[in-house]
């Protein structure tokens, strides 16, 4: 067969990725804060978007589609999602008896009656971190060479308090003797909190007894076998010591006083404050759920700013400026987009889990992406996107979207099932309310939970439970004990 070249003409189809789709994606599996820092950029960037903070003056404006902020998507038991995610009831509020929710601090001014408004010196001061905290404490100690490694042994301290550094490669690093970052060290491990700069349990432990002035032989020679206090090994433990019962348990309870890690008290980064995206409350006609919009700005297309701009400009002028306005149009209508297809997820979330946000997390069902998906007919990545990085904010607390789904626990007759969250609230409910005489094995607590009706494995109730952070029957028996 001779080998030659020809033309052919083939039709394909493909899915193309546009700008502006990867933008709506993007948008999509942005919480409402990301989101906030994402069109301060937008404004920035396009002089025709606006917000409805601006000057009255600044002409007709289209403002971006508030139906979700504003309107609330009604359910009930029976019909949910029989509307579109964008659709608006009304809904049946009694202004006296119905609370409301409050997107930021400024929408409380007023409400009682004080003119002076928001009390801002209500608000705490942020704490120093602990290395501000120690670095305060090196000048009225050390002075130069000594307040140098002072320095470099606090960089070192983790947000625990202890300390993580080879003392020798320090002072080869600075070039200083060993034994004078030794004795520096030690004079840093005088600072406040007690107990800061140890470099292991033992040592922390050991400053704080040495403050105390209760570092006798005896307590000495405990911290010195914390293993053995761990284990619960009191026998051996007198011997060691040389003590009796009541002096060991007097030790014991001093020991219990100590801060095995003194550095948490203080603040080692900003905390940030989680601020839900979503509000769900029951009201007469089912459930509501809205969008915080107190986190959003509202956007504007200044179009008689395009109007100015566009008269008397020159052609490359006009065409830049009109693909600023396609781009500030686009972004109005994506907002709008995305702000209906959250409403939407989550409306089908509490028509699934209405057990849970009735009667708690004991009955909350299975459930998966591909449900709610379904449900709402739309595909099970865009439900994931929605339902990333998004807090709902209900009468039972502040939950993420993706605590809903979880995986189920079918039951001993076969007669449906039970979510995973429900089992493991079981299992944490037994294990914390267990007598210190009678602590249940996994195999107790998965018989226990088989008698309730759930078809569980010892294993799985040994998952669940160290997921939890619970030791096993024997490291609970041992903490028991030597809580008394």
């Amino acid at each position: 067969m001779a080998l030659g070249p020809r033309l052919d003409l083939r039709q394909s189809q493909s899915l193309v990725m546009t700008p502006q789709l990867q933008q709506a994606i993007k948008l999509l599996a942005l919480s409402n804060l990301e989101l906030d820092a994402y069109l301060a950029e937008a404004l920035e960037g396009n002089p025709l978007l606006d917000t409805a903070s601006g000057d009255s003056d600044a002409g007709p404006e289209d403002p971006a589609p508030e139906a979700p902020a504003a309107e609330a998507a009604s359910l009930d038991a029976d019909q949910a999602l029989a509307a579109d995610g964008g659709a608006s009831d009304d809904l049946d509020v009694d202004l006296g008896a119905e609370s409301f929710h409050h997107d930021s601090a400024s929408d409380s001014v007023g409400l009682s009656g004080d003119s002076e408004g928001i009390d801002f010196d209500s608000f705490a001061e942020e704490s120093d971190s602990l290395y501000e905290h120690l670095l305060a404490q090196v000048g009225e100690r050390f002075s130069g060479l000594e307040a140098l490694i002072a320095e470099q042994l606090i960089a070192m301290i983790d947000e625990a308090g202890y300390l993580r550094a080879d003392l020798a490669e320090l002072a080869q690093r600075l070039g200083v003797p060993l034994a004078l970052v030794e004795a520096v060290l030690a004079g840093v491990q005088c600072f406040d909190p007690s107990g800061i700069g140890g470099r292991d349990l033992a040592e922390c432990i050991a400053i704080q007894a040495r403050e105390a002035d209760r570092y006798d032989p005896a307590m000495a020679t405990m911290i010195a076998h914390l293993d053995l206090v761990a284990k619960g090994a009191f026998p051996q433990l007198k011997r060691i010591c040389g003590v009796d019962d009541e002096d060991l348990a007097d030790m014991i309870r001093e020991l219990r006083g100590y801060d095995p890690k003194p550095g948490l008290r203080f603040g080692g980064s900003v905390t940030q404050a989680v601020v839900p995206d979503l509000y769900v409350r029951q009201t007469a006609k089912g459930w509501a759920v809205e969008i915080n919009s107190g986190t959003l700005p509202r956007l504007l297309v200044n179009r008689r700013y395009y109007t100015e701009l566009a008269t008397g400009a020159a052609a490359k002028s006009k065409a830049w400026l009109s693909e600023q306005l396609a781009g500030a149009n686009w972004l109005v209508r994506a907002l709008d987009q995305r702000q209906r297809t959250i409403v939407k997820v989550a409306s089908a979330i509490v028509k699934q889990q209405e057990g849970f946000f009735l009667h708690g997390v004991a009955h909350m069902r299975p459930l998966t992406l591909r449900q709610v998906a379904e449900d709402i007919g739309m595909h099970e990545s865009t439900v994931s996107r929605v339902t990333s990085n998004k807090y709902l904010s209900c009468a039972r607390g502040l939950f993420e979207l993706k605590y809903f789904f979880s995986s189920g626990i079918s039951a001993v007759e076969g007669d449906g099932a039970v979510s995973a969250e429900a089992v493991k609230s079981r299992i944490k409910a037994m294990i914390e309310s267990e007598d210190a005489k009678a602590i249940l094995s996994d195999e107790t607590i998965a018989q226990k939970l088989s008698a309730e009706g759930h078809d569980i494995a010892r294993r799985t109730v040994v998952k669940y439970r160290e997921a939890m952070g619970y030791g096993s029957s024997v490291q609970r028996r041992r903490q028991k004990a030597l809580a008394g």
